[in-house]
């Protein structure tokens, strides 16, 4: 008879620091996994504290709640094992450890290796490394077991190799940036270039704060094709077998269907993220709801889409807060997207707010010429009245700024960078225009005089962004090659750019530090997004 290895791969949406929670999640798509006849179920790392758990690990309750967890997963396991990932907690210190656990006990116990520690991770500031490769025999096969950072190095899934593995499980919470399932699988690859077993790759799932998990869980036999790969950006169970040949080589077949998840473009990958990280971020926290200001721009037009399609119509409310400077287009586009979304809609001036608080100033400003002080004052009109319906209703504030504005302080502190959580915040100006026209070929929700107009924050006669920035396709690459790419200004000229302009616009990043430190997260979608992995000092003297 030929031996066979059914295994789920669990890809699912943990909430983190809800310990009760997330155990729950584990025994029931346990028993799921159980019911499709899985031999074992694979769960994502650290799934019993949610991913990254930050300085929760060190938290006192936190501990005897994992180790509660633990015991709850130990009992509900049967015939159907269960590899669960979670913190352990030693008297040397705290592992990021995955367990197997069959028939009621602990079978074997795998801690991460490899600690990833550049970006947006820090795991060397929580955990210890584990030293030993891990390989249990189970059900005929010896199956080697690996925490996400494990698979990205050459060492551990050869030293599972050279203690007797067969085939590999790897546990993941790797978080998406853009291309970076292609480059998951290139890695994978790699590895099996190296030992050649077949790999099954579990990943999470779900928004957590400015990180969104994008699943597409994957298996890929010991000649590196891909067998099976999970959809992104939502839960999935998916089956997989592994089983033994003539030859006494492992082969593997997908037994979930479809056995391969269309892939994404790149405007349809970032749009999902967007999405899947608005609804998280607002659900996980409780709000009833979110309101924005629509302004008629294109930023806060796709902030609006991207908000209807992460929670509803009916818990979107969009505000448009016309001054003196407002465009009547701004006023019929923000109306009639207001319109096509369904959500609910109120106009509120400000233009008495506005010539309020001049008076209030005018014996301050006597004497001083018109500047970006008047235009400030009228985006702080708009987030009092932004924050007093946040405040009286309990809906989360959504800030409508994107990467390039946030990039070089083209946003008022205290103004339209207020708020709870800003959607668009890695994306550039040029990256939000893609994401308009994608979202308008779903269905078109955003006006067309929209995406065609040239940008303008209306704050004063004429305006447009054109009057204080580059021209966005050459601020954003410009932006892109010392932010993502760390060049340094005569790296920046040799592709092409003029150095007066490089040299302008780094110096506008550089003072406008203090600003990002006090924006609201977002989420992130580049290789380098403000945030996490964004640590530039407030204060400092360095000359490019």
């Amino acid at each position: 008879m030929t031996a066979s290895l059914k295994v789920a791969l669990a890809q699912a949406n943990f909430l983190v620091g809800d310990v009760g929670g997330n155990a729950d999640r584990v025994i029931a798509l346990a028993s799921r996994a159980a019911q499709a006849g899985a031999d074992v179920v694979a769960f994502p790392e650290l799934s019993l504290a949610g991913y990254p758990p930050e300085d929760l690990l060190f938290h006192r309750g936190f501990r005897r709640q994992i180790d509660a967890a633990l015991e709850r997963v130990r009992a509900a396991s049967g015939s159907t094992a269960i590899l669960v990932g979670h913190p352990e907690y030693t008297a040397s210190g705290i592992f990021n450890s995955a367990t197997w656990y069959a028939g009621g006990e602990e079978q074997v116990r795998h801690r991460k290796s490899c600690l990833p520690n550049y970006r947006v991770f820090d795991e060397k500031r929580y955990f210890l490394a584990g030293a030993q490769a891990t390989v249990i025999e189970y059900r005929g096969f010896s199956i080697g077991v690996l925490v996400c950072e494990d698979i990205w190095e050459p060492g551990p899934a050869q030293l599972a190799k050279a203690q007797g593995a067969e085939l590999l499980l790897v546990l993941n919470a790797s978080p998406f940036e853009l291309h970076k399932q292609a480059q998951r699988e290139r890695v994978v690859r790699e590895r099996i270039a190296d030992v050649r077993l077949p790999v099954a790759y579990v990943n999470l799932v779900g928004g957590q704060d400015e990180l969104v998990f994008d699943g597409q869980s994957f298996a890929m036999n010991a000649a590196g094709e891909i067998v099976l790969r999970a959809s992104a950006y939502v839960e999935a169970l998916s089956l997989i077998e592994f089983v033994r040949d003539a030859a006494g080589g492992v082969a593997l077949r997908a037994v979930s269907a479809p056995a391969l998840a269309p892939e994404l473009s790149d405007e349809a990958s970032i749009y999902s993220a967007l999405v899947l990280g608005v609804h998280d971020y607002v659900v996980k926290h409780g709000f009833p709801g979110v309101v924005l200001g629509l302004s008629g721009g294109i930023d806060s037009a796709l902030t609006l889409a991207i908000a209807v399609d992460a929670l509803g119509a009916e818990k979107v409310q969009a505000v448009m807060m016309p001054s003196r400077y407002t465009a009547d287009m701004s006023r019929e586009d923000a109306a009639a997207q207001a319109r096509a979304q369904g959500v609910r809609y109120s106009v509120i001036p400000i233009e008495g707010m506005f010539a309020a608080t001049l008076g209030a100033l005018e014996a301050e400003f006597a004497g001083r010429p018109v500047d970006a002080t008047e235009e400030n004052i009228q985006s702080r009109c708009r987030m009092q009245i932004l924050m007093g319906i946040s405040n009286k209703t309990g809906k989360m504030l959504l800030t409508t700024g994107n990467k390039s504005e946030m990039a070089v302080g083209y946003a008022t502190l205290y103004g339209d960078m207020a708020g709870g959580f800003a959607p668009i915040k890695d994306c550039s100006k040029l990256v939000v225009y893609r994401l308009a026209t994608y979202r308008n070929s779903l269905g078109a929700v955003i006006p067309q005089r929209v995406i065609d107009r040239p940008p303008s924050a209306e704050l004063r006669p004429d305006q447009k962004d054109s009057d204080s920035l580059p021209p966005y396709d050459t601020l954003d690459p410009i932006l892109e090659s010392f932010i993502e790419d760390d060049l340094a200004v005569d790296e920046i000229v040799a592709r092409g750019f003029d150095r007066a302009t490089v040299g302008r616009v780094l110096d506008l990043v550089k003072r406008t530090e203090y600003k990002r430190r006090q924006a609201p997260p977002g989420v992130r979608i580049s290789r380098r997004a403000f945030g996490r992995d964004w640590r530039y000092p407030i204060t400092n003297g360095y000359r490019r």
